[in-house]
């Protein structure tokens, strides 16, 4: 019998959980609060509708249902079966009757948090592979969902903001986009601070590095990529204005 309650014991995997619902709560919040057509407009990225979007966070959720399966039973079962198919998905996602693409994010999104529910406590530590090829524990498999929904509630351009964000979230995030900076190389010459903390990331062996200054939130915002609103450089662009942040996926 499927049980009624998470098996998981771990208090910070229960929290992450917690977290992780709370943010697809909150993406299901903007998500109805839109009209049938309002679905077609503009989204905060490039060439992507709100369809995009829904049908995306929809179909994250099945992928990553299905890397909860594989820690579940030890049967391997990929996010995708590569990466064409997974923008293919999407892109027919974005056709989808308004009812189809709301039923798709509401159903799937219960899925995932059921096979969440039912996985024990022994299985959370099982080895899975990410879309991008890490081999990680399915417990990552909470942070990847949390901050897909918490993101992309900001991506439907309906009113949310980094701001609504818990800032838990919003500095893992950093960290994370900016590991993958140091990962890649790509952080060379720029540091993020954050106003009000100590929370430093970046190059600290450059002379002179560009210093990206804000609060949490619109930190957070510039190096996602979704904004510069808020931030400052100590030194501007070739233009002027505040440099791009460095790709992170």
């Amino acid at each position: 019998m499927a049980a009624r309650h998470d098996l998981a014991t771990d208090p910070r995997l229960q929290e992450d959980l917690l977290q992780a619902r709370r943010g697809t709560a909150y993406f299901a919040r903007k998500l109805n609060e839109l009209t049938d057509a309002e679905l077609d407009g503009g989204t905060r990225l490039p060439d992507w509708t709100r369809r995009h979007v829904v049908a995306h966070v929809g179909y994250n959720a099945r992928a990553i249902a299905r890397l909860v399966e594989w820690a579940a039973t030890g049967v391997e079962t990929p996010m995708y079966s590569s990466t064409e198919a997974r923008k293919q998905e999407i892109e027919f996602g974005a056709t989808l009757s308004p009812i189809a693409l709301r039923n798709l994010f509401d159903h799937s999104a219960v899925h995932l948090s059921v096979e969440w529910r039912d996985l024990p406590d022994a299985n959370w530590s099982n080895e899975i592979r990410t879309a991008q090829g890490r081999t990680v524990p399915a417990s990552e498999t909470v942070w990847m969902r949390s901050r897909e929904v918490w993101i992309h509630a900001v991506d439907l351009d309906n009113g949310a903001t980094f701001n609504d964000i818990p800032a838990s979230v919003l500095e893992r995030l950093l960290r994370d986009i900016t590991g993958a900076w140091k990962t890649r190389g790509t952080d060379v010459g720029l540091q993020i601070k954050v106003t009000g903390t100590d929370l430093v990331f970046g190059d600290n062996t450059t002379t002179n590095p560009t210093i990206i200054t804000g609060p949490l939130p619109s930190v957070v915002e510039w190096v996602t990529g979704r904004g510069s609103a808020g931030v400052s450089p100590t030194i501007p662009s070739e233009n002027g204005g505040i440099p791009a942040a460095p790709k992170w996926i």
